[in-house]
């Protein structure tokens, strides 16, 4: 019976979160992480170490409340309510973000950081709430076998529609005086955020009875240890995610490095960012269509030879025209080691485990995710930018060494896994 809903419902959930997706990437391109962000604190610091943690409170914020709230996730006979209310504090904190920009003209620029960081890492907080009932609700609503093209699908409407936010956010920073050029595309980007929030509470999900794998706190906890201890698959799975964010480490270095010392001008930050989104739309579609049928190990792969070739091909640059194939090696990478490696998250286990998986796939990352973006701006500050970049390609080949040493596509072990597994795993 469940079974026949999803069915019946599959396109039109397939539809309205695509348009969701679009809403927010429309968004994301007037208040991009690794463009706009960074360099409206470059004009508040001169400090790379906070400029590189831009990108990384995001990735921060989604992973590490996630092992919190599995035991209630778990519980849950439908997702959407919780989804609906935990992402009010996702998308709100843009609008907050415009109100700053603004109070520069009453306020020092330590206040303005200090308001700035404060309301990104609200951001990133309420993504991380609502990433385990958000990931459990589209595994529960797309069937496994189309989640590869699902995931693409959404990646290639948020960064077609980013493309247009970020043209358009390139002329309002050449054309409008700070600080009212930054205000205005923080708040375009708050508006695409209220009408994402609208299409997403669209979705229809099927009640179901309640899934909850654990009866106790401490059963819950237990499952957890065993889960680390019994699947050696999914853990070498997470040490290779964990050492991939050094891999992802240098992002928000392509721009200063192209901006401050090749002089590329303001109106080409929006255009390297339009590239970014249009490698990153292209690669979400291939990399997903690829992903269901050959596997998500090999795409894994692919995204850190990748995040290997624009690091070094950044480290080789003598003028800013480099950048623009930094940043489309850059777009396929960050694709490949985010959105697939969270797709291979929800392939893990069986359905009634997958809450505990999602949670640990991703909370047990987040130290890695703060520590990569700390090491990087320390390098950059006392090093130099090339160090960084180096780092980070070092970082990616060895991802690729475990992933390839360690690691199977869960997909093709999860009969075996869970028929050795049922007397240690709760069911």
């Amino acid at each position: 019976m469940l079974n026949s809903e999803i069915q019946k419902d599959l396109r039109h959930n397939f539809t309205v979160n695509v348009i969701e997706s679009g809403l927010f990437g429309f968004g994301s391109g007037f208040a991009s992480f690794f463009t706009i962000l960074p360099l409206f604190v470059s004009t508040l610091t001169d400090s790379a170490l906070l400029i590189g943690l831009i990108p990384a409170i995001p990735r921060l914020g989604w992973q590490l409340p996630q092992l919190l709230t599995v035991n209630k996730v778990a519980r849950l006979q439908c997702y959407k309510p919780t989804v609906m209310l935990s992402t009010i504090h996702q998308k709100l904190p843009f609008l907050g973000l415009a109100v700053v920009a603004l109070l520069q003209l009453k306020l020092n620029h330590q206040i303005i950081l200090l308001l700035t960081f404060a309301i990104l890492i609200w951001q990133g907080l309420g993504s991380g709430f609502s990433a385990t009932a958000w990931q459990s609700m589209v595994a529960k609503i797309v069937p496994s076998r189309k989640l590869g093209i699902f995931y693409g699908t959404l990646a290639a409407a948020g960064n077609l529609m980013s493309i247009c936010g970020a043209a358009i956010a390139g002329l309002l920073l050449k054309e409008i005086a700070q600080p009212f050029n930054f205000a205005l595309c923080f708040l375009c980007a708050s508006l695409a955020m209220a009408l994402s929030w609208f299409f997403m509470s669209r979705t229809r999900e099927p009640v179901s009875a309640t899934s909850s794998a654990f009866g106790t706190r401490r059963e819950f906890l237990d499952s957890l240890s065993l889960i680390l201890r019994c699947d050696e698959n999914f853990r070498c799975f997470t040490i290779a995610r964990m050492i991939s964010q050094l891999a992802l480490m240098p992002l928000p270095f392509y721009t200063l490095t192209a901006v401050h010392q090749y002089g590329m001008g303001e109106a080409s930050v929006g255009l390297i960012t339009t590239l970014l989104m249009v490698t990153q739309t292209i690669a979400g579609l291939f990399l997903g269509w690829l992903g269901d049928r050959t596997g998500r190990k090999l795409v894994l792969q692919i995204g850190c030879v990748a995040c290997a070739f624009s690091s070094v091909l950044a480290c080789l640059a003598t003028n800013a025209s480099w950048f623009y194939l930094v940043f489309i090696g850059a777009g396929i990478g960050m694709i490949a080691l985010q959105n697939i490696a969270a797709v291979m998250t929800l392939e893990f286990g069986n359905q009634h485990q997958r809450p505990a998986y999602i949670g640990l796939g991703n909370t047990l990352i987040a130290p890695a995710s703060i520590f990569a973006p700390l090491l990087g701006g320390w390098i950059v500050e006392n090093i130099d930018y090339k160090t960084t970049f180096l780092v980070a390609a070092i970082g990616a080949l060895v991802t690729a060494l475990v992933l390839h040493i360690g690691v199977s596509d869960p997909r093709y072990l999860e009969q075996n896994f869970n028929n050795d597994s049922v007397n240690v795993l709760p069911e």
